[in-house]
C-alpha cells in the first residue's frame, strides 16, 4: 500500500439517516446524502414476471445492474414526482456489532467492484471516541451515546475494544422526535399542508428545539410570556404556491423530552435514556465503571439539542448519587465510598463525530499498516474483513 499511502484515504460513514463521505484529514465530510434508495416498483415487477429464473439468479448473485433505481437526494425527488418509485432505507436499526458476513460482503464489493488498494471497517463507537483527539487527550475508554436518525445505541468501549455484552439499544431516535413534533402540531390544528408536514416538523426540530431542565417550569414560562417563547414558521404550499404560517410552541421543548420521558410518546418503551446509560455501565466489568462514567461521549445529529448534555449529565448523576447513598445507608454509614465522577462530553463536531474520528485515525501513519490490502484479499479471500485490529494511532 506504499503508492496509496501518499494519497488521503476516503472515509465513509453509513448512518441510518445520512451517509457522510470525504477525505481523511478534513474537518467535515465533503458530501452528505440521505441514506435512501428509490426503486421503480413497476420495473421491478416487470423484470420478475418476464424472466423469473434470470431475475432470481441475478438477485441471488447480488447483481442489480439492470434495476431502475436512484439514491440520496435524487431518490427523494424521484419519489415525490412519481408514484411508481418506492423509498427503501437500506440501513435501519443496525447493531454496532455488525455480523461478520456483512463485513465480508462489504469487502467483496470494495475490492472487486471498486478495486480499492486497502480497506478498514471500523466500529462507529470507537471512531466517536477518537473524535476527542482535538479537544483533549484521546481517551479510548468511555461510553458512546450514538443517537442517529433511525437508531439509538449506548456502547461501552474499554481501551478501544467494544464490550459487546453491555451494548444497549433504545427504540427512540431522531426520526421519532420529528414524528412527535409533527403529531403535536397536527393535534393543535396548525395550518400546515399535509404533504409538507413531516419536512416542516424536521426543520422545526433542527432549528428551534431545545432541552429543558424542568418541564413544568417550561410550560409556565411559555404560558406567562408567549410572545418571547412562541416562534413563527413561514412556508409556501408546494402545490399552490400560497404562503402560510404557523406557531411553534410547546413542541420546542417537548420534542427532545421523549428521550427523558419516553412514555409521553410511546407506551411500548418507557425507560429514560439516563437509566439505559446507567444500566449499560453497571453491566460492564466492575474495574471499568468509574472510567466509563467519567467519559460519556455524545455522537449523532440528534444529540445537538441545546443543553442536551447538561440534562443528561444531571439525570445520570442523580441516579448514581442515589445508589451511593442507598449503599451507605445499608452499611449504617460505617464505610464511606468515594464519589463517582459523571462527565458527559459535548463538542461542536459531535454531529459528524463518527466520520471525524475516522478522518483523524486515517490520517495517522499506523492506519495504512492496519488496513487489509488487495493482495491479502486475493490470497485469503473476504474472510480477512471479519476482524479489523485496533492500531496504535488510537492511543
Amino acid at each position: 500500500m506504499d503508492p496509496a499511502a501518499s494519497r488521503p484515504a476516503v472515509v465513509i460513514d453509513n448512518g441510518s439517516g445520512y451517509t457522510k463521505m470525504g477525505f481523511a484529514g478534513n474537518v467535515e465530510p465533503c458530501f452528505i446524502v440521505p441514506t435512501v434508495v428509490a426503486i421503480n416498483e413497476s420495473f421491478l415487477n416487470q423484470s420478475r414476471s418476464s424472466s423469473k429464473g434470470n431475475w432470481i439468479a441475478q438477485h441471488n448473485a447480488g447483481v442489480m445492474a439492470d434495476l431502475d433505481f436512484f439514491i440520496g437526494d435524487d431518490a427523494l425527488s424521484k419519489a415525490r414526482s412519481s408514484s411508481t418509485y418506492n423509498l427503501t432505507y437500506p440501513i435501519k436499526h443496525e447493531s454496532p456489532l455488525t455480523a461478520p458476513e456483512s463485513r465480508e460482503y462489504t469487502g467483496e464489493i470494495m475490492f472487486e467492484t471498486f478495486n480499492v488498494p486497502g480497506l478498514y471497517i471500523a466500529v462507529n463507537s470507537v471512531l466517536a471516541l477518537a473524535a476527542g483527539y482535538t479537544t483533549s487527550k484521546c481517551e479510548m475508554t468511555g461510553v458512546v451515546v450514538d443517537i442517529g436518525d433511525g437508531s439509538t445505541h449506548v456502547v461501552p468501549v474499554a481501551d478501544g475494544y467494544v464490550i459487546g455484552s453491555s451494548i444497549k439499544s433504545v427504540p427512540i431516535a431522531g426520526k421519532d422526535v420529528t414524528l412527535f413534533v409533527q403529531q403535536l402540531m397536527r393535534e393543535r390544528g396548525e395550518n400546515i399542508p399535509p404533504e409538507d408536514s413531516f419536512e416542516v416538523a424536521r426543520k422545526v426540530k433542527e432549528m428551534h428545539c431545545y432541552t429543558c431542565s424542568d418541564i413544568v417550569k417550561e410550560f409556565n414560562k411559555h404560558d406567562k410570556e408567549p410572545a418571547k417563547y412562541i416562534k413563527q414558521w413561514r412556508g409556501v404550499k408546494p402545490k399552490t404556491g400560497a404562503p402560510y404560517s404557523c406557531d411553534i410552541g410547546y413542541e420546542r421543548f417537548l420534542g427532545p423530552e421523549v428521550f427523558f420521558n419516553p412514555e409521553m410518546y410511546s407506551s411500548d418503551f418507557t425507560t429514560p435514556l439516563p437509566v439505559v446509560i446507567d444500566k449499560c455501565i453497571q453491566s460492564a466489568p466492575i474495574d471499568t465503571r468509574r472510567s466509563l462514567y467519567k467519559n460519556i461521549v455524545l455522537s449523532g445529529g440528534s444529540t445537538m439539542f441545546k443543553d442536551f448534555h447538561r440534562r443528561l449529565q444531571r439525570d445520570i448523576k442523580k441516579i448514581v448519587d442515589a445508589r451511593v447513598l442507598a449503599a451507605e445507608a445499608r452499611l449504617n454509614g460505617e464505610i464511606k465510598s468515594h464519589p463517582v465522577e459523571v462527565n458527559v462530553l459535548s463538542h461542536p463536531i459531535q454531529r459528524f463525530a463518527v466520520w471525524f474520528g475516522g478522518s483523524v485515525l486515517a490520517s495517522t501513519p499506523e492506519f495504512f499498516t492496519a488496513c487489509h490490502t488487495k493482495a491479502e484479499y486475493e490470497e485469503y479471500g473476504a474472510s480477512i474483513c471479519r476482524t479489523n485490529p485496533v492500531f496504535k494511532g488510537m492511543y
